[in-house]
């Protein structure tokens, strides 16, 4: 009996971490529901400390889920060239990300929902980097050249891709906004790293 209250709380412990606290229900809801969220910028230090935390997962079928999913991508859009966007770049520390599939015809802009990098090849690729919150910055990454990843979509179902090449590298690059990592701290060491040109880097915004 104990037990089976004890994993009953754990259920509803972790049913309820997932749930959108008042701040972030305010921020989704802020404004008309269909227009661009602003995006974050790391030079002010409030919103530089968003960019800083862990994301959490969602429940795909919140219909806030899908608001703020739908706000997000106006976002990207809204961008001069951006290829990529993630929750936390919108004020929500939640494991969405919006990417550019520049791996498939037309290139067009997918999202994920609680998005995993389940296996990374040991080949990597270095290319230029920027990105939407942190304004006149460049600089050369690292990147896996293949990656594996899993993550669902607003009807809750679960999805399991391997994608190569440039639009890796965009997937790499967002999931790492959900783990508060931006690449201004990141440190460029050729000399630990065994890796290949890569043959056609854009720059990513």
């Amino acid at each position: 009996m104990k037990f089976l209250s004890f994993l009953f709380f754990t259920a509803t412990v972790f049913s309820y971490g997932q749930r959108f606290s008042p701040e972030e229900i305010s921020r989704i809801k802020s404004g008309e529901l269909n227009s661009a969220l602003p995006i974050y910028q790391s030079a002010d230090s409030t919103q530089h400390h968003v960019l800083l935390a862990k994301s959490s997962d969602v429940k795909p079928r919140n219909k806030l889920t899908k608001t703020l999913v739908n706000r997000m991508k106006l976002s990207l859009l809204g961008t001069d060239g951006g290829v990529g966007i993630a929750s936390p770049q919108v004020g929500i520390n939640r494991n969405i990300i919006w990417v550019q599939r520049f791996d498939k015809a037309a290139k067009p802009l997918e999202y994920f929902l609680n998005p995993k990098i389940i296996w990374r090849s040991e080949v990597l690729n270095l290319g230029p980097e920027g990105d939407l919150s942190i304004t006149d910055f460049r600089d050369q990454f690292y990147r896996s050249q293949v990656i594996q990843f899993e993550y669902e979509d607003l009807d809750g179902k679960k999805h399991r891709e391997i994608v190569e090449g440039f639009t890796a590298v965009i997937i790499q690059h967002e999931i790492d906004h959900l783990f508060g990592v931006l690449i201004s701290d990141k440190i460029l060491d050729q000399n630990s790293r065994n890796y290949q040109p890569f043959q056609s880097y854009k720059e990513i915004k």
